[in-house]
């Protein structure tokens, strides 16, 4: 039985089984990812980090969790109060339902059933991946518009304009990936990876699929939402108590989504690394040994978001625009047209497709370096003061300095008025 077969075939203790166990592996994962953020981001920085609750501090995300139920809800008086309800909502749920097409193992039996380690097996899951991330978007500006705010509206619109440039750059970086499996389902680009893993074969969709995932999820460098020292607290900064904290869960669960969709579409998915894979004829590709080694990649992932965070700074507005519009999305066009190109003459002469695939990425690295060294057109208009670096208009070219033989009589008459003047006060005071 194939994949769908399986699937199609499980019984409703199953489905919510699996259901359940979905929705418990979000939650748990973002505690899991809050409090190892605090502890690695404070290993690097030299800090303690959180040591009071429980031994060295390992229930502080228990604490929190427990904590925030119970916080004073502020509503704010300006606030749409059903769309601001309804904001923290419509940012978590489709972070959940991504989780139900991704593949996290091969064929095994759970209680006597045999079944996939999958929700469902969709035809077009790629597509249900890229369209529950982008929906998590109106969540975040509805939550901005609706608090009645103006530091909440300017952090909701930043945050549609940086989805919209990255979902654009991370669906084309799919699209190579889609042309090698011949297929959108998730279930079948794993199983086409038995081959050879696509973050090897295709490394330009691969490093331009890392980048954009971090700006999807409103990552460091790339936080820009929520950029505190310009905007307070972003869009959730008139949210308190649960509501707060959902939107924190959003944020952590597309986190673990992007990464397990990388894993899934460029490192073979649940399929072993390469020098395991070779040992005892594909073993620990079977029965549940997949799942660690799902796991253990995805964990991989979100390691490298709190690395970014606790290295690199917040990239400036125009610089994270111009990365996504002028970089991202030329270098994947450039990138797809090669790839469809190379297949076709591969197909015709019979030549390995590593041989096109170097190729390939060698022009696409130099075309991107060209890019990067073109100097920005610089206009300066004809009736604006030209400023320098600090943005302070700089003197007038013909100013006349005056000379100090011009002051001294300017000075002198000054003087002499503050003494007249001084004199008048005494004179009024007697």
């Amino acid at each position: 039985m194939t994949r769908a077969q399986l699937l199609a075939d499980d019984p409703l203790w199953l489905i919510l089984i699996k259901a359940v166990v979905l929705l418990l592996l979000g939650a748990v994962a973002t505690m899991a990812m809050i409090i190892l953020e605090r502890k690695i981001v404070a290993r690097m920085q030299h800090r303690p980090g959180p040591n009071r609750v429980g031994p060295n501090g390992w229930f502080q995300s228990i604490a929190d969790a427990i904590k925030l139920p119970f916080k004073e809800q502020i509503i704010p008086e300006t606030a749409d109060r059903k769309v601001y309800f309804l904001a923290p909502i419509m940012s978590t749920i489709p972070a959940f339902l991504a989780f139900s097409v991704i593949p996290f193992g091969p064929e095994v039996s759970i209680f006597g059933e045999r079944t996939v380690l999958q929700l469902v097996d969709l035809p077009v899951g790629v597509l249900v991946v890229l369209a529950c991330s982008s929906m998590g978007v109106y969540g975040i500006v509805l939550a901005g518009w609706s608090s009645g705010s103006p530091y909440p509206l300017l952090g909701g619109l930043r945050s549609a304009a940086q989805v919209i440039s990255y979902e654009i750059a991370m669906g084309l970086s799919i699209v190579a990936v889609i042309l090698y499996s011949g297929s959108l389902s998730t279930g079948d680009i794993v199983d086409a990876q038995s081959r050879g893993w696509y973050g090897v074969l295709l490394i330009p969709s691969f490093a331009i699929y890392f980048i954009s995932m971090i700006g999807e999820t409103n990552r460091a460098p790339f936080d820009l939402p929520e950029a505190e020292s310009e905007l307070v607290g972003g869009f959730h900064t008139e949210y308190s108590s649960m509501k707060f904290a959902l939107f924190f869960l959003a944020e952590y669960v597309n986190m673990v989504i992007v990464s397990a969709f990388c894993t899934t579409l460029f490192l073979g998915g649940y399929m072993a690394p390469w020098p395991i894979s070779l040992i005892g004829d594909n073993y620990f590709n079977t029965g549940w040994w997949p799942l660690l080694w799902f796991f253990g990649k995805t964990w991989l992932f979100l390691f490298v978001f709190i690395w970014l965070r606790g290295t690199l700074p917040r990239l400036r507005y125009d610089q994270f625009m111009r990365l996504g519009w002028k970089v991202l999305v030329p270098a994947n066009l450039v990138w797809i047209m090669a790839v469809v190109t190379l297949r076709v003459l591969r197909q015709e002469n019979d030549i390995p497709a590593g041989v096109f695939i170097t190729i390939g990425a060698v022009v696409l690295a130099l075309l991107v370096g060209l890019s990067l060294l073109l100097p920005d057109r610089e206009v300066q208009p004809d009736n604006q003061v030209p400023v320098t670096g600090s943005g302070y208009p700089v003197p007038p070219l013909d100013l006349v300095v005056p000379n100090k033989e011009d002051l001294k009589p300017r000075v002198r008459r000054r003087r002499e008025k503050a003494a007249v003047g001084a004199g008048a006060d005494k004179e009024s005071d007697q």
